[in-house]
């Protein structure tokens, strides 16, 4: 899919949000010159957690990452499906599968130096992926998993020694990568952030505010989780790819913390910030797409909102309970709650277009079902949600709602806990925040029922929404990393999955996807409620806006006045 940013021009309005784009060009930025230093300034209500690389899985921290950190591979910073194309980074070139695809060998790029001045050799590469299962990082077992070792490593990870997947050469500076068995992925995991390289002496625990020395243009040079983080030019930095890691123009950047989203366009809009974290207020939609045309941009982007549902505790340990759920949603509610059908789009599939054929049926509309979907979402059927509740024997049940504590997030909660009440059940809403909601509700200590969530593409794959969030192998009880949430695990899923990483035939595979994706939605361990596009504010003092379907906008990529 290409990652087109659009100049948002005169507009539409509806129901207070945006309604449709022109039919314009590219947006061309607002300061139409190149300027290499000055400061770019970034705002976000708050911190997103650690800081730590291998553990971090919010986009507010992984954008940052991307200018601080590099993996043997990487997707490159261009625009367009370039972007989504695995290019090699601290690898002198892209790997050659061998050995039927279960052998990947890479050579080190030579005089790479981390931010602390100390070279990076091959022991730093085989100790950051024995790192990834020492500090369960959220992708461990779905992405790693099929290195020879890993099953003991993720069985103990401080014990980790990936014997036999690991080797490593320091004269030659090659690496060899062993798998069980193919995974026609692998380079596309590998390029994904939680590879990132940092020294072997990095401490086999999670960093938290503490940042490891990285391989990328920017360090971090301070660090406060109640006010901001400051970056600064790694000195060592020299640029080995412009398409991999630019060196970037800007010669620091300031990160602050604190403001409300309210304020934080506000702030933006006036020159303030440069660019500020997070969805953009509703109330607020209207005005920066009609006032402040040369500064807002739209981006698509391969994420939707979703509600996980715990299929291990009631209520929604029941199948039909958590059918109720998706037939009783109103998702053309949630699309203008969202900001408007120029951003949001009606989702019924646990993926989002672009990336599997058929993008737009629905099972869970009024008159359809999963063995006779419909070709678009038209009505929710509160009716038929409430008839499932009763049958399903959960009716009158108590249901705690997680959101993160955003107004955007909190009005389609409070929307939802409503509808949870309609179909029958004792509803109520606990917003949090936004740095602790997923990790809170990823844990299966805090018995979360059903949860809020927004999810983005690790890389443009089905398996970042199929085999991610509902994998066994990321189902960590009592791990504040179990990113499936739901808690399902599904034998035959996990066979067709195993299928499909074998298969080199993409067509083969894509096919395969589609029939995860309809096992998922038989099984409905979420409600998909729609898929959305970036709405991305700059300053008027921002040029060379550069948005990315993986990076969103690249730090490194624009300048300043």
């Amino acid at each position: 899919m290409r990652a087109l940013c659009h100049r948002l021009g005169l507009m539409a309005l509806m129901f207070g949000g945006l309604h449709a784009l022109p039919a314009g060009g590219l947006a061309q930025g607002t300061q139409g010159s190149p300027h290499r230093g000055g400061t770019l300034r970034l705002t976000a209500a708050s911190a997103s957690g650690t800081l730590d690389p291998q553990i971090s899985y919010t986009s507010q921290y992984m954008q940052l990452a991307a200018v601080m950190y590099d993996g043997l591979l990487t997707y490159p910073k261009l625009e367009g499906p370039a972007g989504n194309q695995v290019v090699p980074d601290l690898a002198e070139a892209m790997p050659e599968p061998r050995d039927g695809g279960r052998t990947w060998v890479f050579t080190l790029r030579e005089g790479i130096r981390f931010s602390d001045g100390a070279p990076v050799t091959v022991e730093d590469v085989a100790a950051s992926l024995r790192r990834i299962f020492k500090v369960g990082t959220p992708t461990a077992g779905s992405f790693y998993g099929t290195i020879v070792g890993a099953d003991a490593c993720l069985r103990d990870g401080a014990h980790c020694t990936l014997q036999g997947g690991v080797e490593t050469d320091p004269a030659t500076r090659r690496i060899t990568i062993n798998l069980t068995g193919p995974d026609s992925e692998f380079p596309q995991k590998l390029a994904f952030g939680h590879a990132s390289i940092l020294p072997a002496s990095t401490p086999a625990h999670d960093l938290g505010n503490v940042a490891a020395p990285g391989t990328g243009p920017y360090h971090i040079v301070s660090s406060d989780p109640e006010r901001g983080l400051v970056l600064e030019r790694n000195p060592y930095f020299h640029e080995w790819s412009e398409a991999a890691q630019p060196d970037g123009y800007v010669d620091r950047i300031v990160y602050d913390f604190g403001l409300s989203e309210e304020d934080a366009v506000t702030a933006v809009e006036r020159g303030q910030y440069d660019w500020m974290a997070g969805l953009k207020p509703l109330d607020r939609l209207g005005e920066i797409g009609s006032r402040y045309t040369a500064q807002v941009h739209v981006s698509p982007l391969y994420g939707l909102i979703f509600l996980p549902m715990n299929v291990n505790i009631p209520p929604f340990d029941q199948l039909k309970a958590r059918e109720a759920v998706n037939y009783a949603l109103d998702r053309r509610a949630m699309t203008i709650l969202y900001g408007g059908s120029g951003i949001a789009t009606p989702l019924c599939r646990m993926v989002p277009p672009g990336l599997l054929p058929g993008d737009g049926t629905c099972a869970w509309t009024r008159g359809a079902d999963p063995d006779h979907p419909a070709p678009v979402w038209v009505h929710p059927d509160l009716q038929r949600a409430r008839e499932l509740v009763h049958e399903s024997g959960t009716e009158g049940m108590d249901v705690t709602l997680i959101v993160p504590a955003t107004a955007m997030y909190v009005s389609m909660g409070t929307y939802l806990r409503d509808m949870l009440e309609a179909m029958g059940y004792h509803a109520r809403l606990h917003p949090l925040s936004p740095a602790m909601e997923g990790n809170y509700a990823a844990n299966t200590a805090n018995h979360v029922q059903i949860s809020l969530l927004g999810w983005y593409a690790d890389y443009a794959s089905p398996s970042n929404f199929l085999d991610t969030l509902f994998g066994c192998e990321n189902f960590h009880p009592g791990s504040d990393s179990s990113i499936n949430m739901s808690g399902l695990c599904d034998p035959v899923m996990q066979g067709l999955v195993a299928r499909i990483r074998s298969e080199p035939d993409p067509q083969a595979a894509l096919a395969l996807w589609g029939q995860v994706d309809d096992r998922i939605t038989r099984l409905a361990p979420a409600a998909p409620i729609i898929s959305t596009r970036y709405v991305d504010l700059v300053s008027p003092r921002l040029g060379h806006y550069f948005s990315t379907s993986l990076y969103h906008m690249a730090f490194s990529r624009v300048w300043v006045q």
